[in-house]
């Protein structure tokens, strides 16, 4: 599903339902605060995109949001969970800072680089999954290795258990 639709000379509008999401962010900040829920609309625009931005989707969020363009290009290129270029369909985070490094993360990180058959930050040929780049810290130390994938937190891994949730996310994919 596209997040918008083209008005002519490059630039795009928001569609309705992209605009309904946006606005169910923005009624929780005082209406002065508006630009307090860019970071959701710009993951719901990226959601609705296939999962990355372009200017032109940056630009209709700092119409529709009523703040400078450059405000809105800070927090895109700023945030790891948001894309500015294609990239595989399901984004998949490992933590490698300490205490995912001293239960495995670097373990992990290295059977999913073998088993996609690519290197962190880069997607996989079909375009099915995206290896993030070393994620700092993913806010999981108790259930230390941790991954993400599309937001979904895996913990206590193993790379039996990586290649399990593998496995059942392309059952799911069809």
């Amino acid at each position: 599903m596209s997040a918008a639709q083209e008005q002519g000379g490059g630039r795009v509008a928001l569609d309705e339902k992209v605009r309904a999401e946006i606005d169910d962010w923005v009624r929780r900040y005082p209406p002065e605060r508006r630009r307090s829920a860019v970071l959701a609309a710009l993951r719901i625009v990226q959601h609705h995109n296939g999962g990355y931005l372009t200017v032109p989707l940056m630009d209709a969020v700092a119409e529709y949001l009523d703040i400078e363009p450059v405000s809105v290009y800070e927090v895109a290129t700023f945030y790891s969970m948001l894309e500015t270029r294609p990239v595989g369909r399901h984004h998949i985070s490992v933590c490698t800072n300490v205490s995912c490094m001293l239960r495995g993360g670097e373990e992990i990180l290295a059977h999913l680089e073998r088993r996609l058959g690519v290197k962190a930050g880069e997607s996989t040929p079909d375009g099915r999954y995206y290896l993030k780049r070393e994620e700092e810290c993913l806010a999981a130390c108790c259930g230390a290795p941790a991954m993400q994938i599309d937001h979904v937190y895996y913990e206590n891994l193993t790379p039996e258990k990586v290649d399990e949730i593998l496995d059942r996310l392309e059952r799911d994919d069809g």
